[in-house]
């Protein structure tokens, strides 16, 4: 083999051993991506904006495929059983749907029935109340229809709220206890008999009927302090 045999051997195994390093980059630059991204899984997002306590469907999600090593571990992976929840916060479009942004509607109890008011949404829901929310009922009498002396009573502790529905304008003209009054929000809750009747009562006589969030396993209040009036209160700093 002549000198110029041997110089074109050597180009020949020079080109092969780059063409492998080649290779081997690129080998080495999939399994870095490989490494980063992972496999695939499915998760949904929001199609369209959802508001607080809005009822819950599938067609309300698209379907995404997302790396699962970037995936939360609250992401919400399969749709099934996600019809007739209700969301908690405001859901924004586009947005991943996690466990933590749903709940069950709550349930009624046996013996428990429905019933829905209209609460002032400026004085008696502030945005606070939500389904599930435990809270006492206050009723405002004027002279009228709560007898000599005005007076404000707690007729129901404890109540669930059932469900939280839109934000309604109001006419004052067609109600004169709701002059002043623009907008309220039907509050259903889930009461017994007792309790229903106390409500239909106060929403029907009542000048206003307010609500009070209290706390898990709150809303006790004694029975000496249910009922209030000015002439009677025998606190303040006075």
């Amino acid at each position: 083999m002549n000198s110029r045999q041997r110089r074109g051997v050597i180009l020949i195994l020079l080109s092969v051993l780059c063409a492998l390093g080649a290779f081997a980059g690129v080998l080495s630059v999939i399994s870095d991506v490989e490494s980063k991204v992972g496999p695939e899984t499915t998760a949904y997002e929001l199609a369209a904006d959802v508001q607080p306590y809005e009822e819950l469907s599938e067609s309300q999600f698209k379907k995404v495929e997302i790396p699962e090593r970037w995936i939360p571990e609250t992401a919400v992976t399969d749709l099934r059983g996600i019809d007739g929840k209700i969301a908690v916060t405001p859901l924004r479009k586009g947005s991943l749907l996690q466990s933590d942004m749903v709940v069950d509607r709550p349930a009624l109890k046996k013996g428990e029935q429905e019933i829905a008011i209209m609460i002032d949404a400026a004085t008696g829901v502030a945005g606070k109340i939500r389904p599930g929310a435990t809270v006492n009922i206050y009723a405002t009498f004027d002279r009228e229809t709560g007898g000599t002396r005005p007076q404000s009573k707690v007729i129901v502790t404890g109540a669930k709220v059932i469900d939280v529905g839109r934000l309604t304008p109001l006419d004052p003209d067609q109600d004169e206890r709701r002059r002043g009054t623009t907008e309220a929000v039907p509050i259903t809750f889930g009461l017994g008999t007792l309790d229903a009747q106390r409500v239909a009562y106060a929403e029907s006589f009542a000048s206003h009927v307010r609500l009070a969030l209290v706390a898990p396993g709150g809303g006790s209040v004694p029975p000496a302090d249910r009922s209030y009036t000015l002439d009677g209160d025998k606190g303040g700093n006075g």
